[in-house]
């Protein structure tokens, strides 16, 4: 198939689906055709692969909403992590919608309309990178990118069964990004499989001195003998979900299988840090972020997202370096973990909600599902969300693969030897 067809037979799909709430704007045809032309005459490692793009990233072609219509502007070039994927003969689609400012893990809170859950409806896409998420499940793109501040790459991959790659900070180019918290925020990947998320981060894995937060690379010598950490049973939280708790019980088989050392770790300082994104000062990034449209549009804010980032105002200069104390501390706590494992595995999300329980209680249902993702960015920490499972209704279950700093690389490779062994035990 000529990589005209392809976008051609793209579009169709996303016109078929209707009003889906995935797509915020959608690149004219004519322009993605242009884009597939000057891949077709390339050969870059991405050659004729369609991706969209969270609308929090510039995208030179569309308007960035970052989720607010009031607040969108006309970016003058792509992001730096846009260029590179179209450099590498990647073509773009458009759009997708996001939990405004990305704030939020459930994907509810967009004037743009919820975005379907691409396996049941009924339940939250999750967030922030809702559309992104439900664009590659639904098949309509073959990547997406997202972005991860408190578990924005990961969950929406959880609960559709598909692989979330959150790089170390800096590892990625932040450059065209409207920031959450700037000091924390990665882009990310949604893929199909764990060599597609490898292929991509092969691309976009680069120095950008014109991002203050880009860092060089470290390099991380391969993992040969995997010791993983997994959680203690006083720290399973599923609230209530007992298919969510056992499918983490099984999602541990696959790597005593494949001869990897298992124990417990001891979860309380991630747990401990995971609370200081929204309970301590770092929820202030999120108000310096927007300060000037937050103060002179407020109300063109969604009342949530709001509620959350005007909460910054009771934190102070003291606050703030007081919540960089405290965060030290926990790391330094969180160092003899690393000295007994390679890798943890969490699961990614405890549990999922129905729209309606979601917009029943927005704030503690968040919460909650951030549970296993917050402290992962303050705690600068990699990590690759993967599938592990289905509920006996059909809903996925993943869990989330993560280690230090720079282990990116090893990370991708232990993720793809248990995919392995999870499809062999499958086939068995």
């Amino acid at each position: 198939m000529s990589l005209s067809q392809k976008i051609r037979d793209t579009y169709a799909r996303i016109r078929a689906r209707g009003d889906d709430h995935v797509w915020i704007s959608l690149l004219p045809e004519e322009r993605a055709l242009t884009y597939a032309e000057q891949a077709e005459q390339g050969n870059g490692p991405l050659r004729g692969r369609t991706f969209a793009i969270k609308d929090n990233i510039d995208l030179a072609d569309l308007p960035t909403t970052a989720g607010c219509p009031e607040y969108a502007y006309q970016p003058e070039k792509h992001a730096e992590v846009v260029r590179r994927l179209i450099a590498a003969g990647a073509i773009p689609i458009g759009k997708t919608n996001l939990d405004q400012f990305a704030t939020g893990l459930n994907g509810t809170r967009s004037p743009y309309g919820i975005p379907q859950n691409a396996i049941n409806p009924a339940y939250i896409p999750g967030g922030s990178s809702s559309g992104s998420a439900v664009a590659v499940a639904a098949g309509l793109v073959d990547f997406a990118l997202g972005t991860d501040t408190a578990g924005s790459g990961r969950v929406p991959a959880a609960f559709h069964g598909l692989v979330g790659f959150k790089p170390t900070r800096g590892r990625w180019s932040t450059s065209g990004l409207v920031p959450a918290c700037r000091t924390l925020d990665c882009i990310t990947v949604f893929t199909k499989t764990v060599t597609q998320a490898a292929e991509v981060d092969g691309v976009l894995a680069a120095f950008d001195p014109a991002d203050p937060y880009s860092r060089l690379a470290v390099p991380c010598a391969p993992i040969e003998h995997p010791r993983i950490g997994i959680l203690p049973e006083s720290e399973r939280e599923f609230f209530g979900d007992t298919e969510y708790a056992r499918l983490y019980e099984e999602s541990i088989q696959p790597a005593l299988s494949l001869g990897w050392s298992v124990g417990e770790f001891d979860y309380r300082p991630f747990r401990e840090a995971a609370s200081l994104l929204y309970a301590g000062s770092w929820v202030a990034e999120r108000y310096a972020a927007i300060q000037p449209f937050l103060e002179s549009q407020a109300d063109a804010i969604h009342p949530v997202v709001r509620q959350i980032i005007e909460g910054a105002t009771r934190f102070t200069a003291v606050d703030t370096f007081r919540s960089q104390y405290r965060l030290a501390a926990l790391a330094r706590e969180t160092e003899s973990t690393w000295k007994s494992y390679d890798a943890l595995l969490l699961p990614t999300a405890g549990t999922i909600y129905t729209i309606e329980q979601m917009l029943a209680d927005p704030i503690q249902l968040n919460s909650n599902l951030g549970r296993y993702t917050n402290f992962m960015n303050l705690l600068d920490l990699s990590g690759l969300a993967i599938p592990a499972g289905k509920r006996k209704d059909g809903l996925p279950f993943g869990v989330t693969l993560f280690s230090r700093a720079w282990t990116d690389g090893s990370l991708l490779s232990l993720a793809q030897n248990r995919a392995q062994e999870t499809q062999f035990c499958a086939k068995v």
